[in-house]
């Protein structure tokens, strides 16, 4: 049971992403999951910091509905939505071998950005956040590759890898939030359900 630390309201979360329940209860906020089904796909010409922001915000926005549907416990939803970018172009989660091959061969001794867009909403308020974090990678061999894609790892994560997971060894550097990389920059959750019902 997550122990209660800064005082800070009890959220549904609305994702099942485990990494994201991990972080939260670093941060002792106490949360339950919601099924959420959102269409994410990027709009023609839509911006990565635009697109990060809008998913994230229709998640908590689904997420108060299915509270208010399903007569739960009025709480704030808080839901997020993580890209790598390379060279503006938004780097998704790959599904087969091959596709994260190619995102791994494309990040390979470069600096990539990662957003991580957050929404807090409530039935009357919604609070959003945009964390950006620049990663560089080590050059990554071919057979550093092959070892990693064998893992598994790197399948229906952003961009391919997972900063917490084996792919920590290929990051020399990183400007930022690691808890944003992972999926959740605690900071900004911290400062948003703070604000919360204070406009200032």
């Amino acid at each position: 049971m997550t122990t209660a630390i800064f005082n800070l309201p009890p959220v549904w979360l609305a994702s099942r992403s485990p990494r994201r329940r991990e972080l939260l209860d670093q941060l002792g906020i106490r949360h339950q999951p919601l099924d959420i089904d959102t269409d994410e796909s990027v709009l023609p010409g839509e911006a990565p910091s635009a697109y990060v922001t809008r998913i994230a915000r229709e998640k908590a926005l689904a997420g108060v509905r299915i509270m208010q549907q399903q007569a739960l416990e009025p709480r704030p939803v808080l839901a997020a939505d993580t890209s790598v970018i390379l060279d503006q172009q938004i780097l998704g989660k790959p599904g087969t071998a091959e596709v994260a091959r190619e995102m791994l061969e494309r990040l390979s001794n470069r600096t990539h950005d990662v957003m991580t867009a957050i929404a807090i909403a409530t039935q009357e308020q919604i609070l959003t956040s945009i964390s950006v974090s620049q990663v560089r990678f080590a050059r990554l061999s071919t057979a550093v590759i092959d070892a990693y894609i064998n893992s598994g790892e790197p399948l229906d994560k952003a961009g391919g890898y997972a900063i917490q997971g084996a792919a920590a060894a290929f990051i020399s550097h990183l400007s930022g939030s690691y808890s944003g990389v992972m999926g959740l920059p605690l900071h900004d959750v911290y400062r948003l359900l703070g604000q919360l019902g204070n406009p200032n």
